[in-house]
């Protein structure tokens, strides 16, 4: 008789309707490049993408589609093709593996969505460094190679308290975009659209964080890595009805599981782990895996939660998006990280942090300035460090990893 492997963890049923929601949005953009009946931008994953729909852009994000390179375990192929280009092996391994791929005249989107040949072609990218630089340099690299316009905008880095100076720069720079955006799309800002995209966003924006704030529950409905997953109509699908009601669906499961009190692992959840960082995208579904043979649950992140945007609101749609889009976790300094985080491991009930040290992804990456240890003297909960990257395989070792992992939770185990 073959060997039966053990189910470990318990999977969504509306994870299908999400990956349908992908699906569809990916033949979308791909229809409209060949016939050429809609203009297409290029967006930053959190760039004003409520204005592109309000001029009736199609938006692809450049970041999903890096996000499936590492997924599918491409990127580290790729890598040296940009890096043979003069691009450091050291800058984010999303451009760099986005680049090599586009050059090689390869996609993911292919396999996974048959028909598609490559990524759709932009009228215009749009950016907003505040996630980091290196969307301005990935974006201005298309730019030239496609011909088209680069516009966006520059954020502030570092805040602490959010200054009216702060919103006012921002929301000027998002007024900005209007004109040139406008003559590329030939038509006016519809502000109903406009608004209306807000009003959808805020609304995804509030079902995502409802999704992810289940986790809450003992044990809890979702993992980390389910997330990771999961969380595709946040990012291109700000400001349509569709991510919406995906949403819905989801957080109606999530709720009866939450009820049932029925975790998304099948064994006893013993201990509850914060991630910081950017996961590992070509290890989802071993460190998923791992963790789950421990009868750990990683069960929040700062990553999933940057797409929550609480203060979007229709009545002001630009000065909304501009707090929205500043008050980010990444654009922020440390004592306000240290708070957030803080907040997060109460709420959580976490037992642990993981701090994920992404060599390519400084900017998202918080142990590397005595972060886990100030924040352990302030509350006692015990840190591990893994070293890896968000695409770039040859900067992690699996069996390094795992030793890690096991000696920590072992840790936890002796402090019980």
């Amino acid at each position: 008789m073959a060997h039966e492997k053990k189910q470990l963890l318990r999977r969504l049923e509306s994870a299908k309707e999400l990956n349908r929601f992908m699906a569809d949005y990916y033949y979308e953009l791909n229809e409209a490049a060949i016939s050429g009946k809609q203009k297409i931008a290029w967006c930053t994953s959190v760039g004003p993408a409520e204005l592109l729909r309000g001029l009736g852009y199609l938006i692809y994000f450049p970041e999903t589609h890096a996000a499936m390179l590492g997924a599918t375990r491409m990127a580290t192929d790729l890598i040296p093709t940009a890096s043979a280009m003069g691009y450091s092996p050291e800058i984010c391994s999303y451009l760099t593996a986005d680049i090599g791929a586009f050059v090689k005249g390869i996609t993911p989107l292919s396999t996974a969505f048959k028909g598609i040949a490559s990524v759709p072609k932009p009228d215009v990218l749009v950016y907003n460094t505040n996630q980091c630089r290196d969307v301005l340099d990935w974006f201005n690299w298309y730019g030239d190679k496609f011909n088209v316009p680069v516009i966006g905008i520059q954020s502030h880095r570092s805040v602490g308290e959010i200054t009216d100076s702060h919103i006012a720069s921002i929301t000027s720079q998002i007024e900005n975009l209007v004109a040139p955006l406008e003559e590329l799309a030939g038509r006016k800002l519809d502000m109903d659209a406009f608004q209306q995209a807000v009003t959808l966003s805020r609304e995804c924006s509030d079902l995502w964080a409802k999704c992810l704030a289940t986790a809450s529950a003992k044990p809890a409905p979702l993992t980390f890595f389910d997330a990771t997953t999961l969380m595709g109509p946040a990012v291109v699908g700000r400001g349509t009805l569709k991510a919406v009601k995906t949403y819905q669906l989801l957080l109606e499961e999530l709720e009866e599981r939450v009820d049932a009190g029925e975790g998304a692992l099948v064994g006893e959840e013993k201990y509850r782990l914060y991630w910081d960082g950017m996961p590992v995208w070509g290890r989802l579904g071993m460190h998923s895996k791992m963790f789950a043979e421990l009868n750990v649950n990683v069960i929040a992140s700062t990553y999933c939660s940057s797409w929550i945007f609480s203060t979007l609101n229709p009545s002001d749609p630009f000065k909304s998006m501009a707090q929205a889009y500043t008050e980010l976790f990444i654009t922020r300094n440390d004592a306000y990280k240290e708070r957030y985080i803080q907040t997060k491991l109460d709420l959580f009930g976490c037992d642990g942090i993981l701090y994920h040290n992404a060599r390519t992804c400084p900017n998202n990456t918080n142990c590397l300035y005595g972060m886990p240890q100030r924040l352990f003297a302030k509350t006692d909960i015990p840190f591990v460090t893994m070293d890896g990257d968000l695409n770039d395989l040859r900067c992690l070792s699996d069996e390094q990893t795992k030793t890690n992992i096991e000696a920590f939770i072992e840790q936890l185990e002796e402090m019980k």
